[in-house]
C-alpha cells in the first residue's frame, strides 16, 4: 500500500474514481442492440458466446432445480435465516416509517386539495453475479426491500455455469423469499433483457443489484428506459484509526475489502505513525495466510492508501472527500467523529462493528454507493421501490385565483394554449391576478 502524510497527500488520488471505458460503452451498446432486435435469441447466442454454455431453456424450472437443494448445508441455511430476519426488521421499518410520512392530504389553498400517496412499482429485476463464488447475499440484499415495499412481480437473472446450471444457493433463496421467476442470464445481455424485454423476459420498471464493468455499462446506457439503483463502481472502504486501534483487525477488515476485485480501493487514514507502520506488516503477514492472496494483494498494491494524519478534523476531512461505500471508525468515542463525516454508504462505529457484517447479517444493506456517489445518494432500501404520486381535485371557489395566476405564468412564458386552458375555465381572467 502507498503511504502517504497528511502534508503531502495527492489529492488527486483521494478522487481516484474508475471511469467506464468508451470502448467497454460501444461493446455493451452493441449488445443491448443486439437483445433488442432478437430477443431470446440474442440471449442464447450471448451466452454461448461469453459463458460457453447453450441454454434449452432461459428459464429454470425452480420445481424441478429444488431437488439439488436437499444436500445444502443445514448452518448455510440457519444463517441466511438470520441474516434475512435482521434486514427484515429494518425493511418494515423502514415501510412503516415512509407510509407514515409518505401519505398526506393538504389544501394549499382554499378549495385545493391535494393528495400525496405512496405506490409501490409493478415490476423489479435483480441481478446476481456469477463467477467461482456467486453473491448469494446480493439476492437477499435486493429483494427484501423489494419484497417490503410491496412490488408484485420480482424477477432475478444469474449467469448459468458452464453445464447449464446456477448454483443451488440462489435456488433455494429464490424458493425461500417466495420468487417465481429466474432467469439463467447474465451479462450486459441481462440487463437489455430486463430492460428492454424478450419473448421469453417481461421488461422490468428498475433493476437493482451489483455487476461487473459490463453489467454496470449497460445499466448505465439503460437508464431512462429502465430505473436503475445507481452506477457502481469497484468495491471501497476507507477506516479512520487512533492509536487504540488493534493493527490485526484493520488488516483483516482491509483484506477482506481487497479481495472483492482488484480494483477495490482499501484506505487507512491514521492518526498514529506507529500504528500504520504496524498495519502495514500485519497486512503482509496476513496476505501470506490467504488461500488465493493474488486479488487482495493486487488491489492493496494498486489502490490501496494509508495516510498519516495527526488530527481528527484532517481525517475527517479525508474521509468526506474520498465518499467512500464503507467507513469504519476504529477510534475512541466513534460517535464524536461521526458528527463531522457526511459522505458515506454506511457507517461503522467502533471495532467491533466490522464492514463484514454489514456485507451479510447486520440488518443494513450492502447494496451501497460508490465511486463518490454516496456525495448524493445512499444505500438501496424500501424507498427505491416506491414512487410518490399526487392527486389533485380543484373545487369551484379555487378556480378564479388559478386561472388568474396560470394564466399569466402561461403567457409569460409564451404558451398561449396553456394560459387559454386556465382562461376557459374562468373567462375574463386574461393577464389578471
Amino acid at each position: 500500500m502507498k503511504v502517504f502524510n497528511y502534508r503531502n497527500l495527492p489529492l488527486e488520488d483521494l478522487g481516484k474514481f474508475q471511469d467506464i471505458d468508451p470502448a467497454v460503452l460501444e461493446k455493451v451498446t452493441a449488445i443491448i442492440e443486439q437483445v433488442r432486435k432478437n430477443g431470446d435469441r440474442a440471449l442464447r447466442e450471448l451466452t454461448l458466446k461469453y459463458d460457453a454454455c447453450f441454454l434449452s431453456s432461459i428459464k429454470v424450472d425452480l420445481k424441478e432445480e429444488l431437488k439439488n437443494c436437499a444436500r445444502l448445508n443445514p448452518q448455510l441455511k440457519k444463517a441466511l435465516a438470520r441474516a434475512i430476519k435482521n434486514l427484515r426488521r429494518v425493511a418494515r421499518r423502514q415501510v412503516k416509517n415512509l407510509k407514515r410520512a409518505g401519505h398526506f392530504r393538504i389544501q394549499p389553498q382554499p378549495g385545493v386539495i391535494l393528495e400525496q400517496k405512496l405506490r409501490p412499482i409493478k415490476r423489479a429485476g435483480i441481478y446476481v453475479p456469477g463467477g467461482r463464488y456467486p453473491l448469494i447475499s446480493s439476492l437477499y440484499m435486493a429483494a427484501i426491500p423489494a419484497l417490503e415495499a410491496g412490488v408484485e412481480e420480482i424477477i432475478i437473472c444469474t449467469p448459468p455455469d458452464k453445464t447449464g446450471n446456477i448454483p443451488p444457493e440462489i435456488i433455494f433463496l429464490a424458493d425461500l423469499l417466495g420468487l417465481k421467476e429466474v432467469y439463467k442470464i447474465g451479462g450486459a445481455q441481462a440487463i437489455a433483457a430486463m430492460a428492454l424485454g424478450t419473448e421469453t423476459i417481461k421488461a422490468v420498471d428498475k433493476i437493482v443489484g451489483p455487476g461487473n464493468i459490463y453489467v454496470t455499462a449497460a445499466k448505465k446506457l439503460l437508464y431512462g428506459k429502465v430505473d436503475i439503483d445507481f452506477i457502481a463502481g469497484p468495491t471501497e472502504l476507507t477506516i479512520i484509526a487512533d492509536s487504540s486501534a488493534r493493527a490485526e483487525l484493520l488488516a483483516a477488515d482491509l483484506l477482506a475489502q481487497a479481495e472483492h476485485d482488484v480494483l477495490a480501493r482499501p484506505v487507512l487514514v491514521s492518526l498514529s505513525k506507529k500504528l500504520a507502520l504496524q498495519v502495514k506488516r500485519e497486512l503482509e503477514l496476513q496476505l501470506s495466510q490467504l488461500p488465493e492472496p493474488r486479488v487482495a494483494s493486487e488491489a492493496l498494491r494498486n489502490n490501496g492508501l494509508i495516510i498519516i494524519c495527526s488530527k481528527p478534523q484532517q481525517a475527517c476531512a479525508i474521509a468526506n472527500r474520498i465518499a467512500p461505500e464503507h467507513l469504519s471508525l476504529f477510534v475512541e468515542n466513534p460517535e464524536k467523529y461521526a458528527r463531522s463525516l457526511t459522505n458515506y454508504g454506511c457507517l461503522f462505529l467502533g471495532q467491533n462493528s466490522a464492514e463484514v457484517f454489514g456485507d451479510y447479517c447486520s440488518g443494513s444493506n450492502h447494496i451501497l454507493p460508490t465511486n463518490g456517489a454516496s456525495r448524493y445518494t445512499g444505500g438501496l432500501n424500501c424507498v427505491d421501490f416506491f414512487k410518490f404520486v399526487y392527486q389533485i381535485k380543484i373545487e369551484d371557489r379555487a378556480v378564479k385565483t388559478l386561472a388568474r395566476t396560470a394564466s399569466l405564468l402561461a403567457r409569460t412564458e409564451g404558451l398561449t394554449a396553456h394560459a387559454r386552458s386556465a382562461e376557459r375555465r374562468y373567462p375574463g381572467q386574461k393577464g389578471k391576478i
